[in-house]
């Protein structure tokens, strides 16, 4: 059991001693400190640059980068207070580690009814084999659960029909998020509960239901002792997804053969093409929170539920998965607006894209085109799932304050009352 008192006191004590120690040094070094500072700021503007151009612009731009940053490196050294630095550094890190345990819950769910016969079905190649790792379906097998592998080229939508037109009365998965999101939404059709087994590569959906994503074999015993929870799902044209769907240059890179293979290199080879002078400019059309008609040509993201996204603490997590709201984050202009870094997010219960043809999408990672218009809903309280009782049963970020002030303020309470946020959920 996490001491959130001691904790919350460690946490106020590096965060002021790294931030007295950053004044002392700023103001012993100044005004070099502010030529460090400016190397780093025109290195980003280069690495942005390069990111957006192709050939010798990018060549020239990364090497730019890599000069201003060897160059701020440098005059840091120069000073002589390189071990001063690295405290400063350290203590902001340990600071914030401790601040993000101290604010994990774990939430005891309602039990649920003993199923008559659960099935799992895991593919074996997920994840890098870790279904095969972890034994899942001997483990499964042992608990009760009848285990089906998942061969190339199934039907796994079939699959699932047919084992509860044939008395399955709850189902889960060990599979990537494309691969839950099939399963989760026959089992939310159905009404019957679901159990997601993280044996994907990043596991996305488990880490925000509260499935503990590093206790693979662990998370099946919720298909024997589980607590209960209800969740939102979220659909495009009819198509269920369980985190997101992106467009815009995610969406084209996910589409490119060596996307798979070489990740990075496909979406750095993307960006200039939509991004950049004489790019593609998608045509992607919406209306805003504000009513008004806008466009863009780099980035729209449409979640189930809404992300917490550009916090220190719980970045691209979402808070709770039953707020019955689409999470809408939109970055840059097309060419009707002037191209920009703006980005803006709102929730709504739906939301439309328009488009004079096929849209890239990106489905809880999958490579897909979607014909216009696209048409995003939520589904509140769609789906029945079961926890493993040890896991936490709530996103990392459920009880994490919405900014840095509001972060700082309740670590103090903390630090001060111990038991303030009991209400909260922290115990």
């Amino acid at each position: 059991m996490v001491n959130r008192q001691a904790v919350a006191i460690a946490s106020l004590l590096l965060l002021v001693a790294s931030v007295v120690l950053a004044v002392v040094v700023g103001v012993q070094r100044f005004p070099r400190g502010l030529s460090v500072l400016a190397c780093v700021a025109v290195a980003l503007a280069s690495a942005w640059w390069a990111l957006i151009h192709r050939g010798p612009l990018r060549i020239a731009g990364l090497v730019g980068a890599g000069a201003l940053l060897a160059a701020a490196v440098l005059l840091v050294a120069l000073e002589g207070r390189v071990l001063e630095d690295a405290l400063i550094l350290a203590g902001l890190v340990l600071s914030i580690e401790a601040a993000r345990r101290m604010f994990i819950v774990h939430v005891k769910l309602p039990a649920g009814s003993s199923p008559q016969r659960p099935v799992l079905f895991y593919n074996p190649k997920s994840g890098g084999g870790k279904a095969e790792r972890f034994q899942v379906a001997r483990e499964a097998s042992a608990r009760g659960v009848e285990p089906v592998e998942l061969h190339l080229g199934a039907d796994l939508e079939k699959l699932v029909r047919d084992a509860i037109s044939s008395g399955a009365d709850m189902v889960g998965v060990a599979g990537g998020d494309g691969t839950q999101a099939i399963v989760a939404a026959i089992a939310a059709e159905r009404g019957i509960p679901y159990v997601c087994v993280p044996a994907g590569t990043r596991n996305h959906f488990a880490l925000d239901l509260g499935v503990d994503r590093d206790d693979v074999v662990g998370a099946l015993d919720a298909f024997t002792s589980g607590g209960e929870r209800v969740v939102d799902l979220a659909e495009v044209n009819g198509r269920v997804f369980v985190n997101n769907v992106s467009l815009g240059v995610y969406a084209e890179s996910v589409q490119r053969d060596g996307y798979r293979d070489a990740k990075l290199r496909t979406i750095a080879d993307t960006i200039p093409s939509v991004l950049g002078p004489g790019g593609e400019n998608l045509d992607l059309r919406w209306t805003g929170a504000d009513g008004r008609d806008h466009e863009t040509g780099a980035v729209v993201l449409v979640s189930n539920d809404r992300y917490r996204l550009g916090r220190v603490l719980g970045s691209g997590t979402r808070p709770r998965l039953d707020a019955g709201v689409l999470g809408i984050t939109v970055a840059g202009g097309g060419a009707a607006e002037g191209a920009g870094t703006r980005v803006e997010e709102w929730a709504a219960p739906s939301f439309e894209i328009r488009s004079d043809g096929p849209v890239a999408a990106g489905i809880d990672g999958e490579a897909a085109r979607l014909e216009p218009p696209l048409r995003f809903r939520t589904r509140p309280n769609a789906l029945r799932v079961r926890i493993a009782p040890q896991h936490p049963g709530a996103s990392p970020s459920a009880a994490m304050p919405e900014g840095p002030w509001d972060a700082i303020r309740t670590i103090a309470r903390i630090a001060v009352h111990g038991n303030l946020l009991a209400s909260a959920g922290l115990r």
